[in-house]
């Protein structure tokens, strides 16, 4: 049986199942090991970790402790409680397919862009705002219009581009989240070019390191903590870079508890914005295919990670406005309707994040269905249609990605 237990609570004989620390890079060479002495219990706490998961079957347990279930049945009776608690959400000015034109425009210009930059980097040519502020009023600007489109998008990943388009997603989800919170245009445009820069550090690092597969070791993660320091230095280089961007490049490795790097900053010593990057970095990380852990996570189960990790490592609050931007079902998630029939979130709606437009794509007895969206804010006051949970796509066999690209009929 899986269970959750406190840092506190493992002891030698226990078989770890899970770290609980999906975006660390934590030296450990696997996720899973039985823990045979008490050095490996320093370890465990020194890198952070506040809670984990052990296999009972496989080593010691804790009586008391709540399953792998209990854990999440719970987390996902808070996650439908702090969206449940949102206003209104605001009315998008313009169609998502008309929007999608100009996103696709500004995703691939920014793409450019970031390697331009790291090309100059490596070069150690001069670096200036003369061109990332203009596509970052753009994405702004596109976000403001219908946050669905760069949002979509984003979910669209291409082999071997993570870290530009990490950058984009970023800088995508932190306007969008920034706009939940009702920041002005001039501080979303900073944190537009806070997200494209965050990780431009990374440029100095060898690209063995970065490509490395599976858990790097103590001296290649003390190299990997660098490109923090690296992109500070590069980005205050540049003539009238925005304090707030500077800030998200800096801080975005920080954790609440003190667990983060590179000053180990605790609660209000982190600046909001670090606070917002932290989330934002996290959540794109884990729902990405990385070269040191292939699997991804589903956007679903990300939030729920999310809620999960803010009792420690992220900012409570921040975390739920979080949640509330991005919708209980975020842009991509495969779910199970009503009447058995399995779709994806292609949009998000006005009259709230439960009523989502879907792309119907098959039912429940795996029988492919005609490809078709559906409003579910729009359906007939007599229809019982709705939500009942987030799938595992690869459950179903379906890529959320390709049904996102695909033609409504």
């Amino acid at each position: 049986m899986i269970k959750k237990i406190t840092v506190e609570q493992l002891q030698v004989g226990m078989y770890v199942q899970d770290l609980n620390c999906g975006w660390m890079e934590h030296g450990f060479l696997r996720n899973r090991f039985l823990v045979k002495g008490d050095d490996v219990l320093s370890r465990i706490r020194d890198i952070g970790i506040r809670d984990l998961y052990i296999d009972t079957e496989r080593g010691l347990d804790v009586s008391q402790a709540p399953t792998e279930l209990e854990v999440e049945e719970a987390l996902e009776q808070d996650l439908v409680q702090v969206v449940a608690e949102e206003g209104p959400p605001e009315e998008h000015k313009v169609s998502l397919a008309e929007e999608r034109v100009q996103a696709r425009r500004i995703q691939n210009e920014v793409l450019g862009l970031l390697s331009g930059i790291s090309a100059d980097m490596r070069q150690k040519r001069p670096l200036s705002l003369e061109h990332v502020t203009p596509l970052a009023d753009d994405l702004v600007a596109s976000v403001c219009r219908n946050p669905d489109a760069l949002m979509g998008y984003s979910r669209v990943r291409r082999l071997g581009r993570y870290q530009l388009e990490h950058g984009v997603n970023v800088s995508t989800l932190m306007v969008a989240f920034g706009r939940t919170l009702g920041l002005d245009r001039d501080v979303l445009s900073a944190l537009a070019i806070g997200g494209l820069l965050h990780d431009i550090g990374k440029t100095y690092l060898p690209a063995a390191l970065l490509n490395k597969p599976g858990q790097l070791s103590e001296s290649e993660l003390t190299q990997m903590r660098e490109h923090v320091a690296h992109g500070f230095r590069a980005a205050v280089a540049m003539p009238n870079m925005p304090k707030i961007a500077l800030a998200i490049i800096a801080e975005h490795h920080e954790r609440m508890d003190g667990s983060g790097y590179p000053n180990r900053r605790k609660g209000e010593q982190i600046s909001r914005y670090g606070q917002m990057a932290a989330i934002v970095d996290v959540y794109d990380a884990i729902t990405s295919a990385r070269i040191y852990s292939s699997k991804a996570m589903e956007p679903h189960e990300a939030l729920r990670k999310l809620l999960e990790w803010s009792s420690y490592h992220f900012n409570p609050e921040l975390v739920q406005h979080f949640i509330r931007c991005v919708g209980i079902y975020p842009v991509g998630t495969l779910v199970r309707l009503r009447s058995d029939r399995l779709a994806v979130v292609v949009e998000s709606s006005r009259e709230g994040p439960f009523h989502p437009v879907v792309r119907v794509v098959m039912d429940t007895q795996k029988r492919y269905l005609s490809i078709h969206d559906i409003d579910l804010s729009k359906l007939t006051v007599d229809s019982e249609e709705r939500i009942l949970n987030a799938e595992l796509p690869s459950r179903w066999g379906i890529d959320p990605i390709q049904v996102l690209q695909l033609p409504s009929s």
